[in-house]
């Protein structure tokens, strides 16, 4: 298959999955899908929150092996990326990417905040990626949602493996690895998901003056996140206080608390620890 094929492909298949929940959710806001599952919503006589995809249908393990071979369709560079499929109304690249984005709270929480931004969220996990694509699907329609949600987006990919697939160099003015998983034992320290040779990609697709987001609730992890950016020479610690003066607050507020995971920590009364480093510049990039 030639690579224009391969792309009209993906968008076929993208696009029709996202035209059918768009149906769905029409259908199911004028009473056409009474039998299905938005059915019991529409008897309650609640709102059109209803349209929104409930969690329980989508069951998948907490983490997923990122040097297992999935099944995963991605471009062959940036620039083969369709980027009007992820966002109809504006199309372009994205310039926030929320890697391991989960149920993708933090891309529904900062979505209006700013709605000029273009957001995309990569997860690896099906079921959880097609939740999120979901939940996108039903906010688009839902008449009152703020910005209708057209600037933000997810695929499903492994981000250890096909992150410079999207990214151009230096197209993104923000990454954010909020709760990643930890891989408690040793021999799986490699997997995680900040490490000497990511970083550089990461450093590569992150414009000079950007940011990097991290934060955990096991303190190992925040230790070993931080030391190995502090050791990278394309990044700075910056504080939060620093951050928040910078107008940043808004940010940093959904980064504690947007998350599944981070509400589940605050549930526990348990401690985050974040961590941000800025992208340096340096003479000799071009």
């Amino acid at each position: 298959m030639g690579m224009s094929s391969a792309r009209r492909s993906l968008r076929v298949v993208f696009f029709g999955a996202v035209e059918e929940n768009l149906a769905r959710a029409r259908a199911d806001q004028t009473g056409l899908l009474s039998d299905h599952h938005h059915g019991q919503a529409q008897a309650t006589g609640e709102n059109t929150e209803n349209l929104l995809p409930q969690k329980k249908h989508y069951r998948q393990r907490a983490h997923a092996n990122p040097f297992s071979d999935h099944s995963l369709d991605y471009p062959h560079a940036p620039d083969a990326v369709d980027w009007a499929v992820h966002f109809p109304a504006a199309p372009g690249p994205p310039e926030f990417a929320d890697v391991g984005c989960g149920f993708g709270g933090l891309l529904i929480t900062l979505a209006p905040l700013f709605p000029e931004t273009r957001m995309l969220g990569m997860e690896i996990r099906v079921q959880v990626s097609q939740y999120v694509q979901d939940r996108i699907a039903a906010l688009r329609v839902t008449p009152d949602a703020p910005t209708h949600y057209q600037n933000i987006s997810i695929v499903r990919a492994n981000a250890m493996k096909f992150l410079p697939n999207y990214f151009a160099k230096h197209s993104l003015s923000a990454l954010f690895f909020l709760f990643p998983d930890p891989h408690f034992k040793q021999r799986k320290h490699k997997a995680r998901i900040i490490s000497p040779t990511l970083l550089a990609e990461y450093a590569y697709a992150l414009r000079p003056g950007g940011i990097v987001y991290t934060i955990t609730d096991v303190k190992d992890l925040h230790e070993w996140m931080k030391s190995h950016l502090d050791a990278f020479p394309l990044f700075e610690s910056v504080s939060e206080e620093q951050l928040r003066a910078e107008g940043k607050g808004s940010i940093l507020d959904a980064v504690y608390t947007s998350t599944e995971e981070g509400k589940k920590v605050e549930r526990n009364n348990g401690e985050k620890w974040l961590a941000c480093f800025r992208r340096i510049e340096v003479a000799r990039e071009t």
